[in-house]
C-alpha cells in the first residue's frame, strides 16, 4: 500500500511523537513501495509525487504553533456587553442586550453546532438572522487552516485608539458629499483633518508626520497617499470579453442618510427591517466614484471579487511588460496560458476571495465578536442624552468636533449610515471586504509587475460624471492596487458600518492567508522559476519560491 496504515494506527493515542513517526513513514516511501502500486510504473511514480506534495504541505501546517488569540477583553469587562456583538437579540430601550440570550449565542459559538444557533432569540419576531456564524467552523483544502491565524486584539471600548476610530467614522459620514476634487478647499474637510489630528492614538494614513486633506481617510500601504484618491483599478474602462464597461455607478442623492432617528435605531438593534423612516433616492444618472457617497454605494452592492476581477482585466490590456519580473515566460520562445497569465490570475484571486471570509469569519465570530460603529454612538447618544445612562468613553471621542456637527444636523448623536438597514449581522472586526481585498490584491502582486507605471491615468470630474487626465507623480500598479484594497475597506467605513481597525488589520490577515496559499501552490508548477515577488502592504519585499 502506497499509505502504511499500520504504521498510523496508534497516532491518536501516541501523542506528538506518534504523529511525527507517522509523518515520517508516509514520507520515506521507497521506489519499491511505489513500483508495488500497480503495472504502471510511471503513473504510480505520478501519484505518489501528488500525495507527497499533499501531505507534506498538510504536515508543515500541522507542525507550526497553534497562535494565541487575543482580545480585547471588553466581553469579560463590561458583563452588560455593551462594546459586544449583538445586533438581532433581543435589547432594552438603551440598547443593551438581553443577558440570557447572549449567554446563549456564546453557548453555541462555544459548541459550533447548528442546533444551538437556533435556539438564540431574536429581538424582533421574523426578525433577520444571524449572518453565517457556521462558517467560523469550517475548513479549507488550499493554505492554512482558518483557525491557525491571528491578528491583534480590536481596541477597547474606552481606549483612544477606539475613540479615533469612532471620530474618523463619523467625520466619513459627515463629508460623503464632498467631491474628493474638493478635499483641498473644503471647510468641512479641514474640520475633519482639525479634529483627527487632536486624536491621541489615530493610526491612519499621514503626511509629514501630520494628517493632510492629502492623506485623510487614506490607506497606509506603499502608495497610497499618491494620486488621487480613488484607485485607477475603479475608474479606468474595464476591458470585459467582447466589449467594454464604463465604471459608473448609481449613486444615492446628497444627505440621503439613515438611522438618525433614536426609535430606528433601537428597531435595527433587534434585527427588525427598516420601517421607511428613510429610504434610498437616486441620481438621475450613474456617476464614476467621485465622492464617500459613491465610494460608499459601490462596496454596499458589489459582488465577491467585483474589484479585483476588474483590476486584472485592466491589467491585462497593459500588455507583458505588466507581468512580475519572475515571469517565467518573460523572454522564453513558450507562451503563457493558460498559466502565469491573467486567466491563472483570475483563478487565484476569485479561490481566495471567497475562503479568505472562512478566516474573517473565524476571528468575528469565535475570538472578538466587536461591536458596530452604529452601536458605540447609541452608546454615545444615551450617555449624552439620558442622566441614567453613563458609560466609560474616552475624552477624545466626547470632546470630538464630529459630535457637534452630528447633533446640529440630526438632533441626535447617532452615527449616519448610508443604508437604512445599517451593518450587516455579523461582528465588525475584521471587515470581511477587507480580508477579502488584503487576499484577492496579494495574489493580483503575485502575477503583475508593482513598478510598472500606469498610462494615461485619470482622476473624476467634480460631479463625477466624467473623467480627466489625471497629471502628477507616476502612479505605479503596485500604489494602486494597495489603494484599490483600502478604498473597497475604507468605503465600508464611509458607509458607516466598519472601523479603519476592521479594515487595515484585515486587510493584513487577508495577505497573510494568501501568502499561505502561495506557499502550497509555488511547488506545484513545473515551469522554473525564481519565485512569486512582490511587496506586502507594508513594503516588506516578499519572494515566494519552490
Amino acid at each position: 500500500m502506497l499509505i502504511k496504515d499500520k504504521n498510523c494506527s496508534a497516532v491518536l493515542n501516541g501523542g506528538l511523537a506518534a504523529l511525527l513517526l507517522c509523518a515520517l513513514s508516509l514520507s520515506v516511501m521507497s521506489s519499491k513501495d511505489v513500483s508495488a502500486h500497480g503495472n504502471d510504473a510511471k503513473g504510480s511514480e505520478r501519484a505518489y509525487n501528488a500525495y507527497k506534495l499533499r501531505s507534506r504541505a498538510a504536515w508543515k501546517n500541522f507542525l507550526e504553533p497553534i497562535p494565541e488569540q487575543p482580545d480585547n477583553g471588553d466581553e469579560d469587562r463590561y458583563l452588560n456587553r455593551l462594546n459586544s456583538y449583538s445586533k438581532g437579540l433581543p435589547h432594552d430601550e438603551n440598547g443593551l442586550v438581553d443577558a440570557s440570550a447572549y449567554e446563549l449565542l456564546l453557548k453555541a459559538v462555544d459548541s459550533g453546532k447548528s442546533a444551538d444557533f437556533e435556539v438564540i432569540p431574536k429581538g424582533i419576531d421574523a426578525g433577520l438572522g444571524l449572518r453565517n456564524p457556521l462558517a467560523a467552523f469550517s475548513y479549507l483544502m488550499e493554505g492554512k487552516d482558518p483557525h491557525s491565524f491571528a491578528m491583534p486584539a480590536a481596541p477597547a471600548f474606552n481606549s483612544a485608539w477606539q475613540a479615533a476610530d469612532a471620530a474618523e467614522v463619523m467625520w466619513q459620514a459627515l463629508t460623503r458629499d464632498v467631491p474628493y476634487s474638493d478635499y483641498a478647499t473644503s471647510p468641512l474637510i479641514t474640520a475633519a483633518v482639525a479634529d483627527m489630528n487632536s486624536m491621541s492614538d489615530y493610526r491612519g494614513a499621514r503626511t509629514d508626520n501630520a494628517v493632510s486633506s492629502q492623506s485623510l481617510f487614506r490607506g497606509v500601504g506603499v502608495g497610497e497617499t499618491t494620486g488621487p484618491y480613488i484607485s485607477q483599478f475603479l475608474l479606468m474602462q474595464v476591458p470585459y470579453g467582447a466589449t467594454k464597461i464604463e465604471q459608473k455607478y448609481n449613486v444615492p442623492v446628497a444627505g440621503n442618510d439613515h438611522l438618525t432617528n433614536y426609535q430606528e435605531w433601537l428597531h435595527i438593534q433587534k434585527g427588525g427591517n427598516p420601517s421607511g423612516v428613510t429610504t434610498v433616492t437616486y441620481e438621475d444618472e450613474p456617476r464614476y466614484i467621485y465622492n464617500g457617497r459613491s465610494m460608499a454605494q459601490y462596496v454596499l452592492k458589489d459582488f465577491v471579487n467585483q474589484a479585483y476581477l476588474n483590476a486584472a482585466q485592466i491589467m491585462r490590456k497593459f500588455g507583458s511588460a505588466a507581468y512580475d519580473k519572475n515571469d517565467p515566460y518573460k523572454g522564453s520562445e513558450q507562451a503563457r496560458s493558460p498559466l502565469f497569465g491573467n486567466n491563472h490570475a483570475v483563478d487565484l484571486l476569485s479561490r481566495v476571495s471567497m475562503s479568505s471570509q472562512n478566516v474573517a469569519w473565524f476571528q468575528k465570530w469565535l475570538v472578538h465578536r466587536r461591536a458596530r460603529p452604529e452601536v458605540f454612538f447609541g452608546r454615545v447618544h444615551n450617555h449624552l442624552t439620558k442622566e441614567a445612562v453613563s458609560y466609560p468613553l474616552h475624552d477624545d471621542i466626547l470632546s470630538s468636533a464630529s459630535l457637534q456637527k452630528v447633533y446640529a444636523a440630526y438632533g441626535t448623536y447617532l452615527l449616519p449610515t448610508a443604508t437604512p438597514k445599517g451593518s450587516p449581522l455579523h461582528p465588525t472586526y475584521p471587515a470581511g471586504h477587507s480580508v477579502m481585498a488584503g487576499a484577492a490584491v496579494t495574489m493580483l502582486k503575485a502575477f503583475f509587475n508593482g513598478d510598472y507605471v500606469i498610462p494615461a491615468p485619470v482622476m473624476t470630474s467634480h460631479d463625477g460624471k466624467s473623467l480627466l487626465p489625471f497629471v502628477g507623480a507616476p502612479l505605479t500598479i503596485e500604489g494602486e492596487l494597495n489603494k484599490l484594497a483600502s478604498n473597497i475597506s475604507l468605503g465600508r467605513d464611509i458607509a458607516g458600518v466598519h472601523y479603519r481597525t476592521d479594515g487595515d488589520l484585515g486587510i493584513a490577515l487577508g495577505e497573510e492567508f494568501a501568502i499561505s496559499v502561495l506557499r502550497e501552490l509555488v511547488r506545484t508548477y513545473s515551469e522554473e522559476f525564481e519565485g512569486f515577488s512582490f511587496n506586502r502592504f507594508d513594503g516588506t519585499a516578499m519572494v515566494i519560491s519552490k
